[in-house]
């Protein structure tokens, strides 16, 4: 080949220019779903099925680390194309973004609390009630039981947690996965006794409503991803307390 024609060709190597990449937010603070290890990786279970959308979606993408409380607005404002954070999907939140169909089932909230502990559920009054900000358990908590109990609410659930611990609350509400890893997790120190409530309607990825050809190309992944069983298996992996589904039929 000659001198002038591998010049020209090299050139258009270097011009062309790099592939977009996907950028992911997660809060990286709620294990199993989503967490930093001691290297700084984000891992968890959102990790591993966005990672897996965009390897069927033929996308590049990366994470990004982001607290709870600002997670939808800096979504808005550009800082990453969709949320991966065991966010639930509903109506309040649909006003504002837009949803892939959902990628974990409905996963009704409830309580954790001390092992010692003696908790009247029938008339739940009187108790300090931790919660994390901005969920749709401190919705919940504030249209139903704020009138009759103090209801803290927490950047992060390892602050909750810990007050737990601590003695400085009586109850944690969470949803109940979350709640029956960590109780299993406790060694005894912790239990989960109180009723099942229903809120929302499963974890979806969270969109800018301007972005529908990613939506598709996402909502087609997870569509695959559950004709052939690796979110029911990864489901299962992650959550053995839930059995072995399907949970997506």
């Amino acid at each position: 080949m000659k001198p002038l024609l591998l010049a020209a060709l090299a050139t258009l190597v270097l011009a062309a220019p790099a592939a977009a990449q996907t950028r992911l937010g997660t809060e990286g603070a709620y294990p199993p779903f989503n967490y930093v290890d001691d290297n700084g990786k984000v891992g968890g279970f959102d990790v591993e099925v966005g990672n897996e959308i965009c390897r069927r979606a033929g996308l590049e993408c990366v994470w990004v680390v982001n607290e709870w409380d600002s997670i939808i607005p800096n979504l808005i404002a550009g800082n990453y194309d969709g949320i991966l954070a065991d966010m639930t999907i509903n109506d309040e939140r649909k006003q504002t973004i837009d949803f892939t169909q959902a990628y974990f089932p409905p996963d009704p909230s409830t309580y954790i609390s001390l092992a010692s502990a003696t908790i009247d559920y029938a008339t739940m009054t009187g108790l300090r009630i931790g919660v994390q900000g901005g969920t749709i358990q401190a919705a919940w908590l504030d249209a139903n039981l704020k009138a009759d109990n103090t209801i803290l609410t927490y950047e992060a659930i390892d602050q909750e947690l810990a007050d737990l611990n601590a003695g400085n609350l009586d109850l944690v509400m969470a949803e109940g996965s979350f709640i029956e890893e960590t109780v299993q997790g406790s060694n005894g120190t912790l239990k989960a006794d109180g009723p099942r409530i229903s809120i929302g309607e499963g974890a979806g990825i969270g969109l800018r409503k301007a972005e529908d050809e990613l939506e598709t190309k996402f909502n087609d992944a997870l569509t695959a991803m559950k004709a052939d069983g690796w979110l029911d298996a990864t489901i299962t992996r992650y959550f053995p307390n839930m059995g072995p589904g399907p949970f997506f039929k």
